[in-house]
């Protein structure tokens, strides 16, 4: 008989180390699962097509960094505001105190608030523009956010150029109490002074969610109101009305479909193609004849 041991007489291999957590991690960035339609997306993908799934075109998230580089020509973003940050000026605390949450916010996305505002072109249009970062804390508007979104319309009226805000928040920061409230006011009297003293437009995008304060402002009160697809837009959420009516909602409430069939919004617009769509209307609203 042979030395050779059989085979179902060897012993079973040693066991494997399974993956790392490290690893597991690397994987998971790797890939992604549409909110849409389920299909397992290449993450390194994504950026080619602006965070849109390529088999049903559901629109994920998007840093609102990237957003606005998508939007505007190559180079010609100049950005303000910058040394503006956020206080504690009730000094509030909840589950944890909100200087707290502020600085993790400001670890988490490496930005002092919640908006990013500056000068650019898009198609060679010189514009004030600005976008929301849903990162920091639900992209809520307090102070700082209600100044720089009403110093952006300003800069637009010293330079009789057309402003356009890209909205993504739960609305005013509850931290900030009143604070943030009067920002709903404070950024409609800069708004109307845009329209009333520069004769300028001004263009509204809204992204998934724009609601609350946010919402009950300037962000409906565009010239032109554009949507992304599938967006919830509105001042409370379905499940609130729901439970304070005490009624069902209909199908696809406050989406930017069912907003654009009643008339609250213009256009729903692909992300890929919001680019042209603003450089058309800009024109479209500059010169109208």
């Amino acid at each position: 008989m042979s030395n050779e041991r059989r085979w179902f007489e060897q012993s079973p291999p040693e066991p494997q180390a399974g993956p790392r957590a490290t690893d597991v991690d690397k994987v998971k960035k790797l890939w992604d699962k549409c909110p849409g339609c389920k299909e397992v997306l290449n993450a390194e993908d994504l950026p080619e097509s602006l965070f849109s799934c390529p088999h049903c075109g559901h629109h994920l998230r998007f840093d609102n960094f990237e957003r606005l580089r998508s939007l505007v020509d190559e180079g010609s973003f100049e950005r303000h505001d910058t040394e503006l940050a956020p206080t504690d000026p009730l000094g509030f605390f909840d589950s944890k105190a909100y200087k707290d949450r502020i600085v993790a916010s400001q670890k988490k996305t490496g930005e002092n608030d919640a908006y990013i505002a500056g000068s650019a072109t898009i198609d060679g249009l010189p514009v004030q523009i600005g976008s929301f970062n849903f990162r920091f804390m639900g992209g809520s508007m307090g102070s700082v956010v209600g100044e720089m979104i009403t110093r952006q319309f300003e800069r637009a009226i010293e330079r009789k150029e057309p402003a356009i805000v890209i909205s993504a928040s739960g609305g005013a920061r509850m931290q900030e109490g009143v604070l943030s409230l009067m920002q709903m006011a404070k950024t409609c009297a800069a708004l109307a002074r845009l329209r009333d003293d520069a004769n300028m437009p001004y263009i509204s995008v809204l992204t998934h969610p724009t609601t609350g304060g946010v919402a009950a402002s300037f962000a409906m009160l565009g010239d032109l109101i554009l949507a992304e697809p599938n967006a919830l837009i509105g001042f409370a959420g379905p499940r609130v009305i729901e439970q304070t009516i005490g009624q069902a909602l209909p199908e696809g409430f406050q989406t930017s479909e069912y907003l654009l069939e009643h008339g609250m919004v213009d256009r729903i617009v692909s992300r890929l193609e919001m680019k042209e769509t603003l450089a058309r209307c800009l024109r479209l609203l500059m010169d109208p004849v």
